[in-house]
C-alpha cells in the first residue's frame, strides 16, 4: 500500500502553513520550518520540488522566501503529495499498462486499479484552502 513518508508528511505541513499566509506574503523558509516543526534543510529540498512542480514561487536574496504560485483553492492535496512522493500506486501492477504480465488475468488487478483511482479522486477533492481552514 502507499504509505506517506516523513517527507510527504513534512511537505503537507509546510504547504498548509504557507496556504494560511496572506496571498501576497513571502514567507521565509526558516519561519515555515519553525512553525511546522520540520528541519529547515529537509524543508528546503521539499520546497525546491514544489517550485519545480509549480506549486510555489521562490524568491532569492534579501526578503526572499516562498509563496503559493496559485490561490490555495486551486492547489489540491493530490498535487502536493505527488510532487514529493511521485505517482500514487498501491501496487506496481497499476503503475502503467503492461507493467505486470498478469494484469489481464489477475482477479485482484481491477481492485488495485480502483484503489488507485479512488485515492487519487479523494486527494484531488481536497484543496489547500480546505486544509488551511480559510
Amino acid at each position: 500500500m502507499m504509505e506517506l513518508t516523513r517527507k510527504g508528511d513534512y511537505a503537507i505541513r509546510g504547504i498548509v502553513y504557507l496556504a494560511g499566509q496572506p496571498l501576497d506574503k513571502i514567507s521565509l523558509l526558516s519561519d515555515i520550518a519553525a512553525a511546522v516543526q520540520v528541519p529547515q534543510t529537509f524543508l528546503a529540498k521539499i520546497f525546491q520540488q514544489f517550485s519545480k512542480s509549480g506549486i510555489v514561487k521562490s524568491y532569492r536574496g534579501t526578503g526572499g522566501g516562498f509563496m503559493l504560485a496559485r490561490p490555495p483553492e486551486q492547489i489540491t492535496l493530490l498535487e502536493v503529495v505527488e510532487a514529493v512522493e511521485g505517482p500514487i500506486t498501491p501496487n506496481r501492477c497499476v503503475i502503467a499498462a503492461g507493467e505486470c504480465e498478469r494484469d489481464s488475468i489477475c482477479t485482484v488487478h481491477p481492485v488495485w486499479a480502483r484503489v488507485k483511482q479512488q485515492t487519487r479522486s479523494l486527494l484531488a477533492e481536497v484543496s489547500l484552502k480546505d486544509l488551511a481552514g480559510i
